[in-house]
C-alpha cells in the first residue's frame, strides 16, 4: 500500500514481484549460504558429501505422492523477469506480479530430478511434517504473462542441472 500511494503521489512507476522458490546458477553466480534452507541444494549436498541422506517432511499430504509440492523458479528466468518489470514501469503505478513456473513439483519429484541429474542414488528419511506446511504452493504468473509478456522458460531439470554444475564447480 505504501507503494501504490507513493508510486500516485509522486508520479513513478513501482513494481513487486513475487517470486517463489527460486533455484538453478550461472557460471559465477549460485546460491551458497552459511545455512542452507531450500530444498534442491540440500539434496544437492548428498551426493556432494555434505550431508548423509535427506529429510522428507511429511508423506502423507493430500497429493499426488503424498510429499509436499512447491513451485520452481530459475534464476535466470528470474532476472529476465526483472528486466521485463522495469522496461514496462507505469508512472502513477503500482503493479505486483506472482512469478513462478505455474506447475508444482513435489519433494519426491526434486528428489528424483536430482539423482537422475547426479547420478546419485540420494537416500531420503520421511519425518514428521512440520508445523503450518501447507500441502501445495504454487504460482499464477498469468498476470505476468499478459502485462510482461514473461513466462519461465527453463524447466526443474535446467534447475538442478545447473545448480549441481555450480555446486561442483565451487566446492
Amino acid at each position: 500500500m505504501l507503494l501504490t500511494g507513493y508510486a500516485k503521489a509522486h508520479g513513478i512507476g513501482a513494481t513487486s514481484l513475487r517470486y517463489f522458490n527460486v533455484g538453478g546458477a550461472r557460471e559465477r553466480f549460485g546460491e551458497r549460504h552459511a545455512v542452507e534452507t531450500h530444498l534442491i541444494p540440500n539434496v544437492l549436498m548428498v551426493p556432494a558429501g555434505g550431508r548423509q541422506a535427506m529429510s522428507i517432511f511429511g508423506d502423507d499430504y493430500p497429493t499426488a505422492d503424498g510429499t509436499a509440492v512447491r513451485d520452481y523458479l530459475h534464476v535466470v528466468d528470474l532476472g529476465r523477469a526483472h528486466l521485463l518489470a522495469l522496461e514496462s514501469s507505469v508512472p502513477d503505478e503500482h503493479r505486483v506480479f506472482n512469478l513462478g513456473s505455474g506447475t508444482g513439483y513435489s519433494v519426491t519429484q526434486v528428489l528424483d530430478a536430482c539423482r537422475e541429474v547426479t547420478g546419485h542414488a540420494i537416500p531420503a528419511q520421511v519425518e514428521p511434517r512440520r508445523p503450518g506446511d501447507p500441502a501445495t504452493l504454487v504460482a499464477s504468473s498469468a498476470r505476468a504473462a499478459t502485462e510482461l509478456g514473461w513466462r519461465p522458460e527453463l524447466s526443474l531439470h535446467d534447475i538442478v542441472a545447473d545448480a549441481w554444475r555450480f555446486m561442483q564447480s565451487h566446492a
